[in-house]
């Protein structure tokens, strides 16, 4: 048996981690923009089926929305593009929003992306799970289950690193790009659809073209955006330079997102497509394009596995803001604890938590999650983009005058698609982000004061007065039975000085002579206190015995705990030195401590 005192050398916090776990260009693609790229085979159809309800005329402004919509992401890519170069620290919209426009509205921003992060996870994987229990109907009872299963797998892959996912995630990522790539070109050389999918046309209210119908057209296919502000808000998970890289991921995504939605939008028009019951816009473009053959099962597998792993994006820009709202007092501190991977793994926990949460409460039903979907992302691009006006009218760069202009249209487009969303989907449910948006603002209020109460109870930022010397320490041995374990925690003891008394608990109908022949025959040279448990085990009878014995004086209780070798056996022990310690914590003001007696293999 060996006695092993375990030092961790304390990490320096300058040290930069090595690069390897850090995202590239590539990487940070696949690690971060599965969501808005994935978006392309919801993001078309979403158009599609409003303006089908004004029948052929009003699908020919199919690409004329679409175009609006990319108009809006270039100017996105722009504004996040200058955000990330004056916050390189991540944050994204909650970190302009505190630095320009205050703590109301960065608590805000940071609760509208909590909520858009946790959405995504849950309408990715409910759509992934959706478009896999299509092509295997035998698989639908078990839809909740899958996308739990689903849940978990992606959370423990995060939980390896952001870098080891994003590089999982690779081939899925260009597959999928390609696919799409060569729908586009496809469609694009020929003349007549190859072939076209049957079945019923999608009901829906005849309407007249009108500037409602179009901006409702506008605010569904906006679906597409989401994702994009994720690269700011981790930026410091990208290599050096940090920025540099981040602004280069963000530009390529603009440039593939707006491609491939355009590219759509084109072979709609061009095929005269419309809603059928029971497929996809996108399928039936990849069916007009190539066909019902190989190339079209490629296509939709690689959707199906994009939309289940779009939820990546949420894994990456999570975690490092809820670091800086554990670091702003908002959040409890251990969200700002990082592990040896980079990994904050409090926040990834959380996250896969609350969305296998929103999982079964909408029994994998992604049409019941999709009306919630985006309406946050627009919030937080608004107080983005308006705080970025505030920033460039506050330090007048070079250029802050367009800067300014660029971002003031941003923020004034945004907000008008956040407002024509909510006011669309309200009744869909959208009414639930209107009242969790509030309560989780005023959530992290009330950690921010209790943190700034306990600050004032600690007199933080003051000199302390001097130490009051006490009466002389005693120091409290439980001991349960003569053997290594107790010689080990009365030497532990011993070190501290002071007086030292060993206590035993006899429970109910033992008689303490056994014990005390066995004491005396180790004779360890320490008081031996016995004391009746009786059916009350050891915590409470311990815990009376500290108080009445020992009030007014400084008292440090000695716990030890075996430590078995071999992994499995650590469920053999009782387990009762972790009750004793928090009975002592919440009754008493004894100073615990718990010595680890770990076993070697024999």
């Amino acid at each position: 048996m060996t006695s092993t005192l375990l030092i961790r050398k304390p990490r320096d916090p300058a040290a930069k981690p090595p690069e390897r776990h850090r995202l590239s260009v590539p990487t940070g693609l696949a690690g971060l923009s599965l969501d808005a790229m994935a978006s392309v085979s919801y993001g078309p159809e979403a158009i599609v089926l409003v303006l089908a309800a004004a029948g052929g005329v009003g699908l020919g402004f199919t690409l004329p929305v679409t175009l609006a919509i990319a108009a809006l992401l270039a100017l996105l890519v722009a504004s996040y593009r200058q955000l990330i170069a004056a916050f390189p620290n991540g944050g994204g919209a909650y970190a302009v929003a505190r630095a320009r426009l205050g703590d109301r509205s960065a608590l805000v921003a940071a609760s509208s992306l909590v909520i858009d992060y946790v959405l995504n996870v849950a309408v990715s994987v409910a759509a992934g799970v959706a478009a896999l229990t299509s092509a295997v109907p035998a698989l639908l009872p078990h839809t909740v289950w899958i996308c739990l299963a689903v849940v978990v797998a992606v959370t423990a892959l995060n939980l390896r690193g952001i870098a080891d996912s994003a590089r999982a995630f690779m081939l899925p990522t260009v597959v999928f790009v390609a696919s799409i790539a060569v729908v586009i070109v496809a469609g694009l050389l020929r003349t007549e659809p190859l072939s076209v999918a049957e079945g019923e046309a999608v009901a829906t209210n005849v309407q007249a073209v009108g500037v409602l119908l179009l901006l409702k057209a506008f605010s569904s296919g906006c679906a597409a955006l989401t994702g994009v502000e994720a690269i700011a808000n981790a930026v410091p998970s990208f290599r050096e330079p940090r920025v540099r890289t981040a602004q280069r991921t963000e530009v390529a995504l603009g440039i593939l997102l707006g491609t491939m939605l355009i590219g759509l939008a084109v072979l709609i028009g061009k095929f005269s497509l419309h809603p059928v019951e029971g497929s996809t816009v996108l399928a039936q473009l990849t069916e007009a394009a190539l066909g019902r053959g190989i190339g079209y099962y490629v296509v939709q597998f690689a959707t199906v596995v994009l939309l289940a792993l779009a939820a990546n994006t949420s894994y990456g820009g999570l975690p490092t803001l809820l670091r800086l709202l554990a670091d702003d007092h908002y959040l409890p501190h251990r969200f700002a604890v990082r592990s040896a991977r980079e990994v904050y793994r409090y926040g990834v926990l959380a996250l896969g938590g609350c969305a296998a949460v929103l999982v079964v409460a909408a029994r994998g039903n992604m049409n019941a999650l999709v009306p919630l979907f985006a309406i946050g992302v627009f919030v937080g691009f608004t107080l983005a983009q308006a705080g970025l006006v505030r920033h460039w009218v506050t330090v007048r760069s070079s250029g802050w005058r367009w800067r300014a202009a660029l971002n003031g249209l941003g923020a004034t487009t945004t907000a008008a698609a956040a407002l024509v969303t909510t006011a669309m989907k309200f009744t869909e449910g959208a009414w639930l982000i209107v009242v969790a948006l509030p309560a989780l603002v005023l959530a992290m209020g009330r950690v921010r004061a209790a943190y700034t109460a306990l600050g004032v109870r600690l007199h933080r930022g003051e000199v302390p007065g001097p130490p009051t010397r006490r009466a002389g320490t005693i120091v409290v041995v439980p001991v349960a039975e003569v053997s290594e374990l107790s010689r080990e925690s009365i030497d532990t003891a011993l070190a501290f000085g002071g007086d030292v008394v060993a206590v035993r608990v006899c429970p109910a109908g033992e008689s303490p002579s056994a014990f005390t022949r066995a004491w005396e025959a180790w004779h360890p040279g320490v008081r031996l206190d016995l004391i009746d448990g009786g059916t009350e085990g050891v915590a409470a009878p311990l815990t009376r015995y500290i108080t009445e014995h020992f009030a007014g004086r400084r008292v440090v209780v000695v716990i030890g705990e075996v430590e078995p070798a071999a992994a499995w056996q650590r469920i053999l022990p009782t387990g009762n030195g972790a009750d004793l310690d928090r009975a002592l914590r919440r009754n008493t003001d004894a100073v615990v401590c718990r010595v680890r007696l770990r076993l070697s293999h024999p």
